[in-house]
Protein backbone atom coordinates (compact mmCIF):
# COMPACT_ATOMS: atom_id res chain seq x y z
CA UNK A 1 0.00 0.00 0.00
CA UNK A 2 2.39 2.20 1.02
CA UNK A 3 4.05 1.68 -2.66
CA UNK A 4 1.10 2.06 -4.42
CA UNK A 5 1.38 5.83 -3.16
CA UNK A 6 4.99 6.53 -4.64
CA UNK A 7 5.02 8.40 -7.83
CA UNK A 8 7.67 6.23 -9.35
CA UNK A 9 5.26 3.82 -12.48
CA UNK A 10 7.89 0.55 -10.94
CA UNK A 11 6.76 1.19 -7.74
CA UNK A 12 3.17 0.76 -8.04
CA UNK A 13 3.83 -3.08 -9.39
CA UNK A 14 5.66 -4.35 -5.91
CA UNK A 15 4.05 -7.19 -4.76
CA UNK A 16 4.86 -6.43 -0.74
CA UNK A 17 5.11 -3.11 0.83
CA UNK A 18 8.34 -2.33 0.89
CA UNK A 19 8.06 -0.28 4.29
CA UNK A 20 6.47 -3.12 6.39
CA UNK A 21 7.05 -6.52 4.86
CA UNK A 22 6.07 -9.12 2.55
CA UNK A 23 3.10 -10.31 5.28
CA UNK A 24 1.14 -6.67 6.49
CA UNK A 25 1.20 -3.12 5.51
CA UNK A 26 0.65 -0.64 8.63
CA UNK A 27 -0.77 2.08 6.54
CA UNK A 28 -2.95 -0.47 4.51
CA UNK A 29 -4.56 -1.48 7.75
CA UNK A 30 -4.53 1.94 8.64
CA UNK A 31 -6.97 2.46 5.77
CA UNK A 32 -8.63 -0.84 6.25
CA UNK A 33 -9.96 -0.12 9.62
CA UNK A 34 -11.08 3.69 8.60
CA UNK A 35 -13.24 1.99 5.53
CA UNK A 36 -14.54 -0.91 8.09
CA UNK A 37 -15.73 1.97 10.61
CA UNK A 38 -17.36 4.46 7.79
CA UNK A 39 -18.97 0.60 6.75
CA UNK A 40 -20.13 0.35 10.36
CA UNK A 41 -20.86 3.90 10.57
CA UNK A 42 -18.69 3.77 14.19
CA UNK A 43 -15.38 5.63 15.33
CA UNK A 44 -12.16 3.90 14.45
CA UNK A 45 -11.68 2.83 18.14
CA UNK A 46 -15.01 1.18 18.15
CA UNK A 47 -14.31 -0.56 15.08
CA UNK A 48 -11.44 -1.66 16.27
CA UNK A 49 -12.88 -3.39 19.49
CA UNK A 50 -15.41 -4.49 17.29
CA UNK A 51 -13.53 -5.84 14.16
CA UNK A 52 -11.02 -7.64 17.53
CA UNK A 53 -14.56 -9.28 18.43
CA UNK A 54 -15.28 -10.41 15.52
CA UNK A 55 -12.22 -12.05 14.59
CA UNK A 56 -12.11 -13.50 18.30
CA UNK A 57 -15.57 -15.67 17.37
CA UNK A 58 -13.84 -16.14 14.31
CA UNK A 59 -10.70 -17.88 15.87
CA UNK A 60 -13.30 -20.04 18.52
CA UNK A 61 -15.66 -20.92 15.48
CA UNK A 62 -12.65 -22.78 13.30
CA UNK A 63 -11.40 -24.68 16.23
CA UNK A 64 -9.44 -21.94 17.45
CA UNK A 65 -6.22 -23.67 16.30
CA UNK A 66 -2.80 -21.59 16.01
CA UNK A 67 -1.69 -23.62 13.07
CA UNK A 68 -4.17 -25.61 10.90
Amino acid sequence: YHDETLPQEGAKLAHFCSMCGPHFCSMKITQDVREYAAQKEIDEQAALGLGMKEKAEEFVASGGEIYQ
